[in-house]
């Protein structure tokens, strides 16, 4: 059968699906008269390029290139994902994986390492910053692209691999590791003086659990004497709706977080805070920037709509859309924009972004060329469907610089808050220190 027939069945069986739902003309007549005509048009075309493009193709990479196209037509964030790019999906939204436990990239055709993770087969073989793996099991990795080479060296838990090693000027050696489970950690913690500063680097499944632990840790290292929190949401690209509703009520003792509407409005969906502050009403800010995304975006909203947090840095990326993913039974999935998400006040940030409440641009911070600046400048972004709602802070400073992008590797902003090197940190401890951050939330 030719994939114009295909098409044609699929059709009829369409047809003869939805007939009790339809009256008078056809399925064709209520989808619209062109529909089986533009079905036709792209089987020929398919027909044409696996029988006359000038080298034989395959016809899964063409379906899934039709299916990407149509999906990425509709806007920045709706796309198909084959079976490899939504398992890599899931791993980043479980947090964990069967592997080494070691950041790596690529340097000069070697797998470099950057960082061994703590308690991890990686840190427990002495693997050490600067590292260079040149040999997997034997087989070169020079000029195996990374993702390649991370492919590799995960796997499932209890199975060997065996990695071959530069370390400077010494001899080159091999060590063998047995795979075991790697949690990813999202939420990293430290005491600055009497301020507990909290960084969120993603929101994966495991995010809220890691944030009720490092407030608890904090409260104990300051033997109860902490005066606030920092939370850093900066370059934080987003994850999980369900996370950030979380991560919002940690801080929340009432009200709503967030609300998505979707085409239908009986689909329409409210999300409030549970009783319970784990913070005990301390002053909270929060620092967002150009890569502060999504449910970073979520977060942020939430705290300065109930005035429960200051925000300080830049403004955010602007993307106020939900996603859905729906597995494609032996396919993979496809990820479609279902939804646009709002703030308590009614205000969607969809190519808008959130705007600090206080205005901290970080020094030597650039754009990289061909960066987007925000979501407003991705090809076929939604457009903002509440432009009349503005929140205070938008008034602050109308004229101040374009966002930074979201990056995909999520860099730790600099650590040395207490010389002034990371400037937006250092506004931060400055205002809990005098009493100038939002200590409780607002009544409804």
């Amino acid at each position: 059968m030719t994939l114009k027939n295909w098409i044609m069945a699929g059709a009829l069986a369409g047809s003869a699906f939805t007939a009790g739902y339809l009256s008078g003309g056809g399925w064709a007549e209520a989808r619209g008269g062109s529909t089986y005509e533009l079905l036709d048009l792209f089987a020929d075309v398919f027909e044409r390029v696996k029988r006359d493009y000038v080298e034989e193709v395959a016809d899964e990479p063409l379906i899934e290139a039709a299916l990407n196209g149509m999906l990425s037509s509709l806007d920045p964030h709706s796309g198909y994902l084959n079976a490899q790019s939504f398992e890599d999906m899931q791993v980043q939204t479980r947090g964990e994986f069967g592997g080494l436990g070691i950041e790596v990239t690529m340097e000069q055709g070697l797998v470099k390492v950057v960082s061994p993770i703590d308690d991890t087969p990686a840190a427990r073989a002495g693997l050490q910053p600067g590292d260079l793996i040149t040999h997997l099991d034997g087989v070169s990795v020079m000029g195996m692209a990374l993702a390649d080479a991370v492919d590799k060296m995960r796997g499932r838990v209890g199975t060997d691999i065996r990695l071959t090693v530069r370390r400077g000027p010494q001899k080159v050696f091999d060590v063998t590791l047995t795979r075991a489970v790697v949690t990813i950690k999202s939420v990293r913690s430290r005491l600055e003086g009497d301020i507990g500063y909290v960084r969120i680097t993603t929101f994966s499944e495991k995010t809220d659990d890691g944030l009720v632990d490092a407030m608890k840790a904090l409260k104990r290292q300051s033997k109860g004497k902490l005066k606030g929190y920092v939370l850093d949401l900066r370059n934080n690209p987003g994850g999980l709706l369900e996370q950030a509703i979380a991560v919002a009520d940690t801080f929340l003792d009432s009200g709503e977080i967030v609300s998505t509407r979707s085409r239908d409005p009986k689909d329409t969906q409210r999300f409030n805070a549970r009783s319970g502050d784990l913070a005990d009403g301390l002053p909270v800010v929060v620092l967002i920037n150009g890569g502060s995304a999504s449910a970073s975006e979520i977060v942020a909203g939430a705290l300065q709509d109930h005035q429960r947090a200051r925000l300080v840095g830049t403004q955010s990326f602007g993307k106020g859309s939900v996603q859905t993913i729906m597995p494609l039974p032996g396919h993979g999935a496809m990820r479609l924009t279902t939804a646009r998400y709002y703030t308590p006040s009614g205000r969607s940030i969809q190519a808008v972004g959130i705007h600090p409440d206080v205005v901290v641009e970080q020094p030597g911070s650039t754009l990289p060329p061909g960066m987007p600046q925000g979501e407003a400048s991705l090809p076929h972004a939604l457009n903002n469907d509440t432009p009349g709602k503005i929140h205070p802070a938008d008034r602050v400073a109308p004229d101040s610089d374009p966002s930074e992008p979201p990056v995909e590797e999520i860099p730790e902003p600099q650590k040395d808050g207490a010389n002034g090197t990371d400037a937006q940190l250092q506004r931060a401890l400055d205002l809990l220190h005098g009493g100038e951050a939002a200590q409780s939330q607002a009544p409804n």
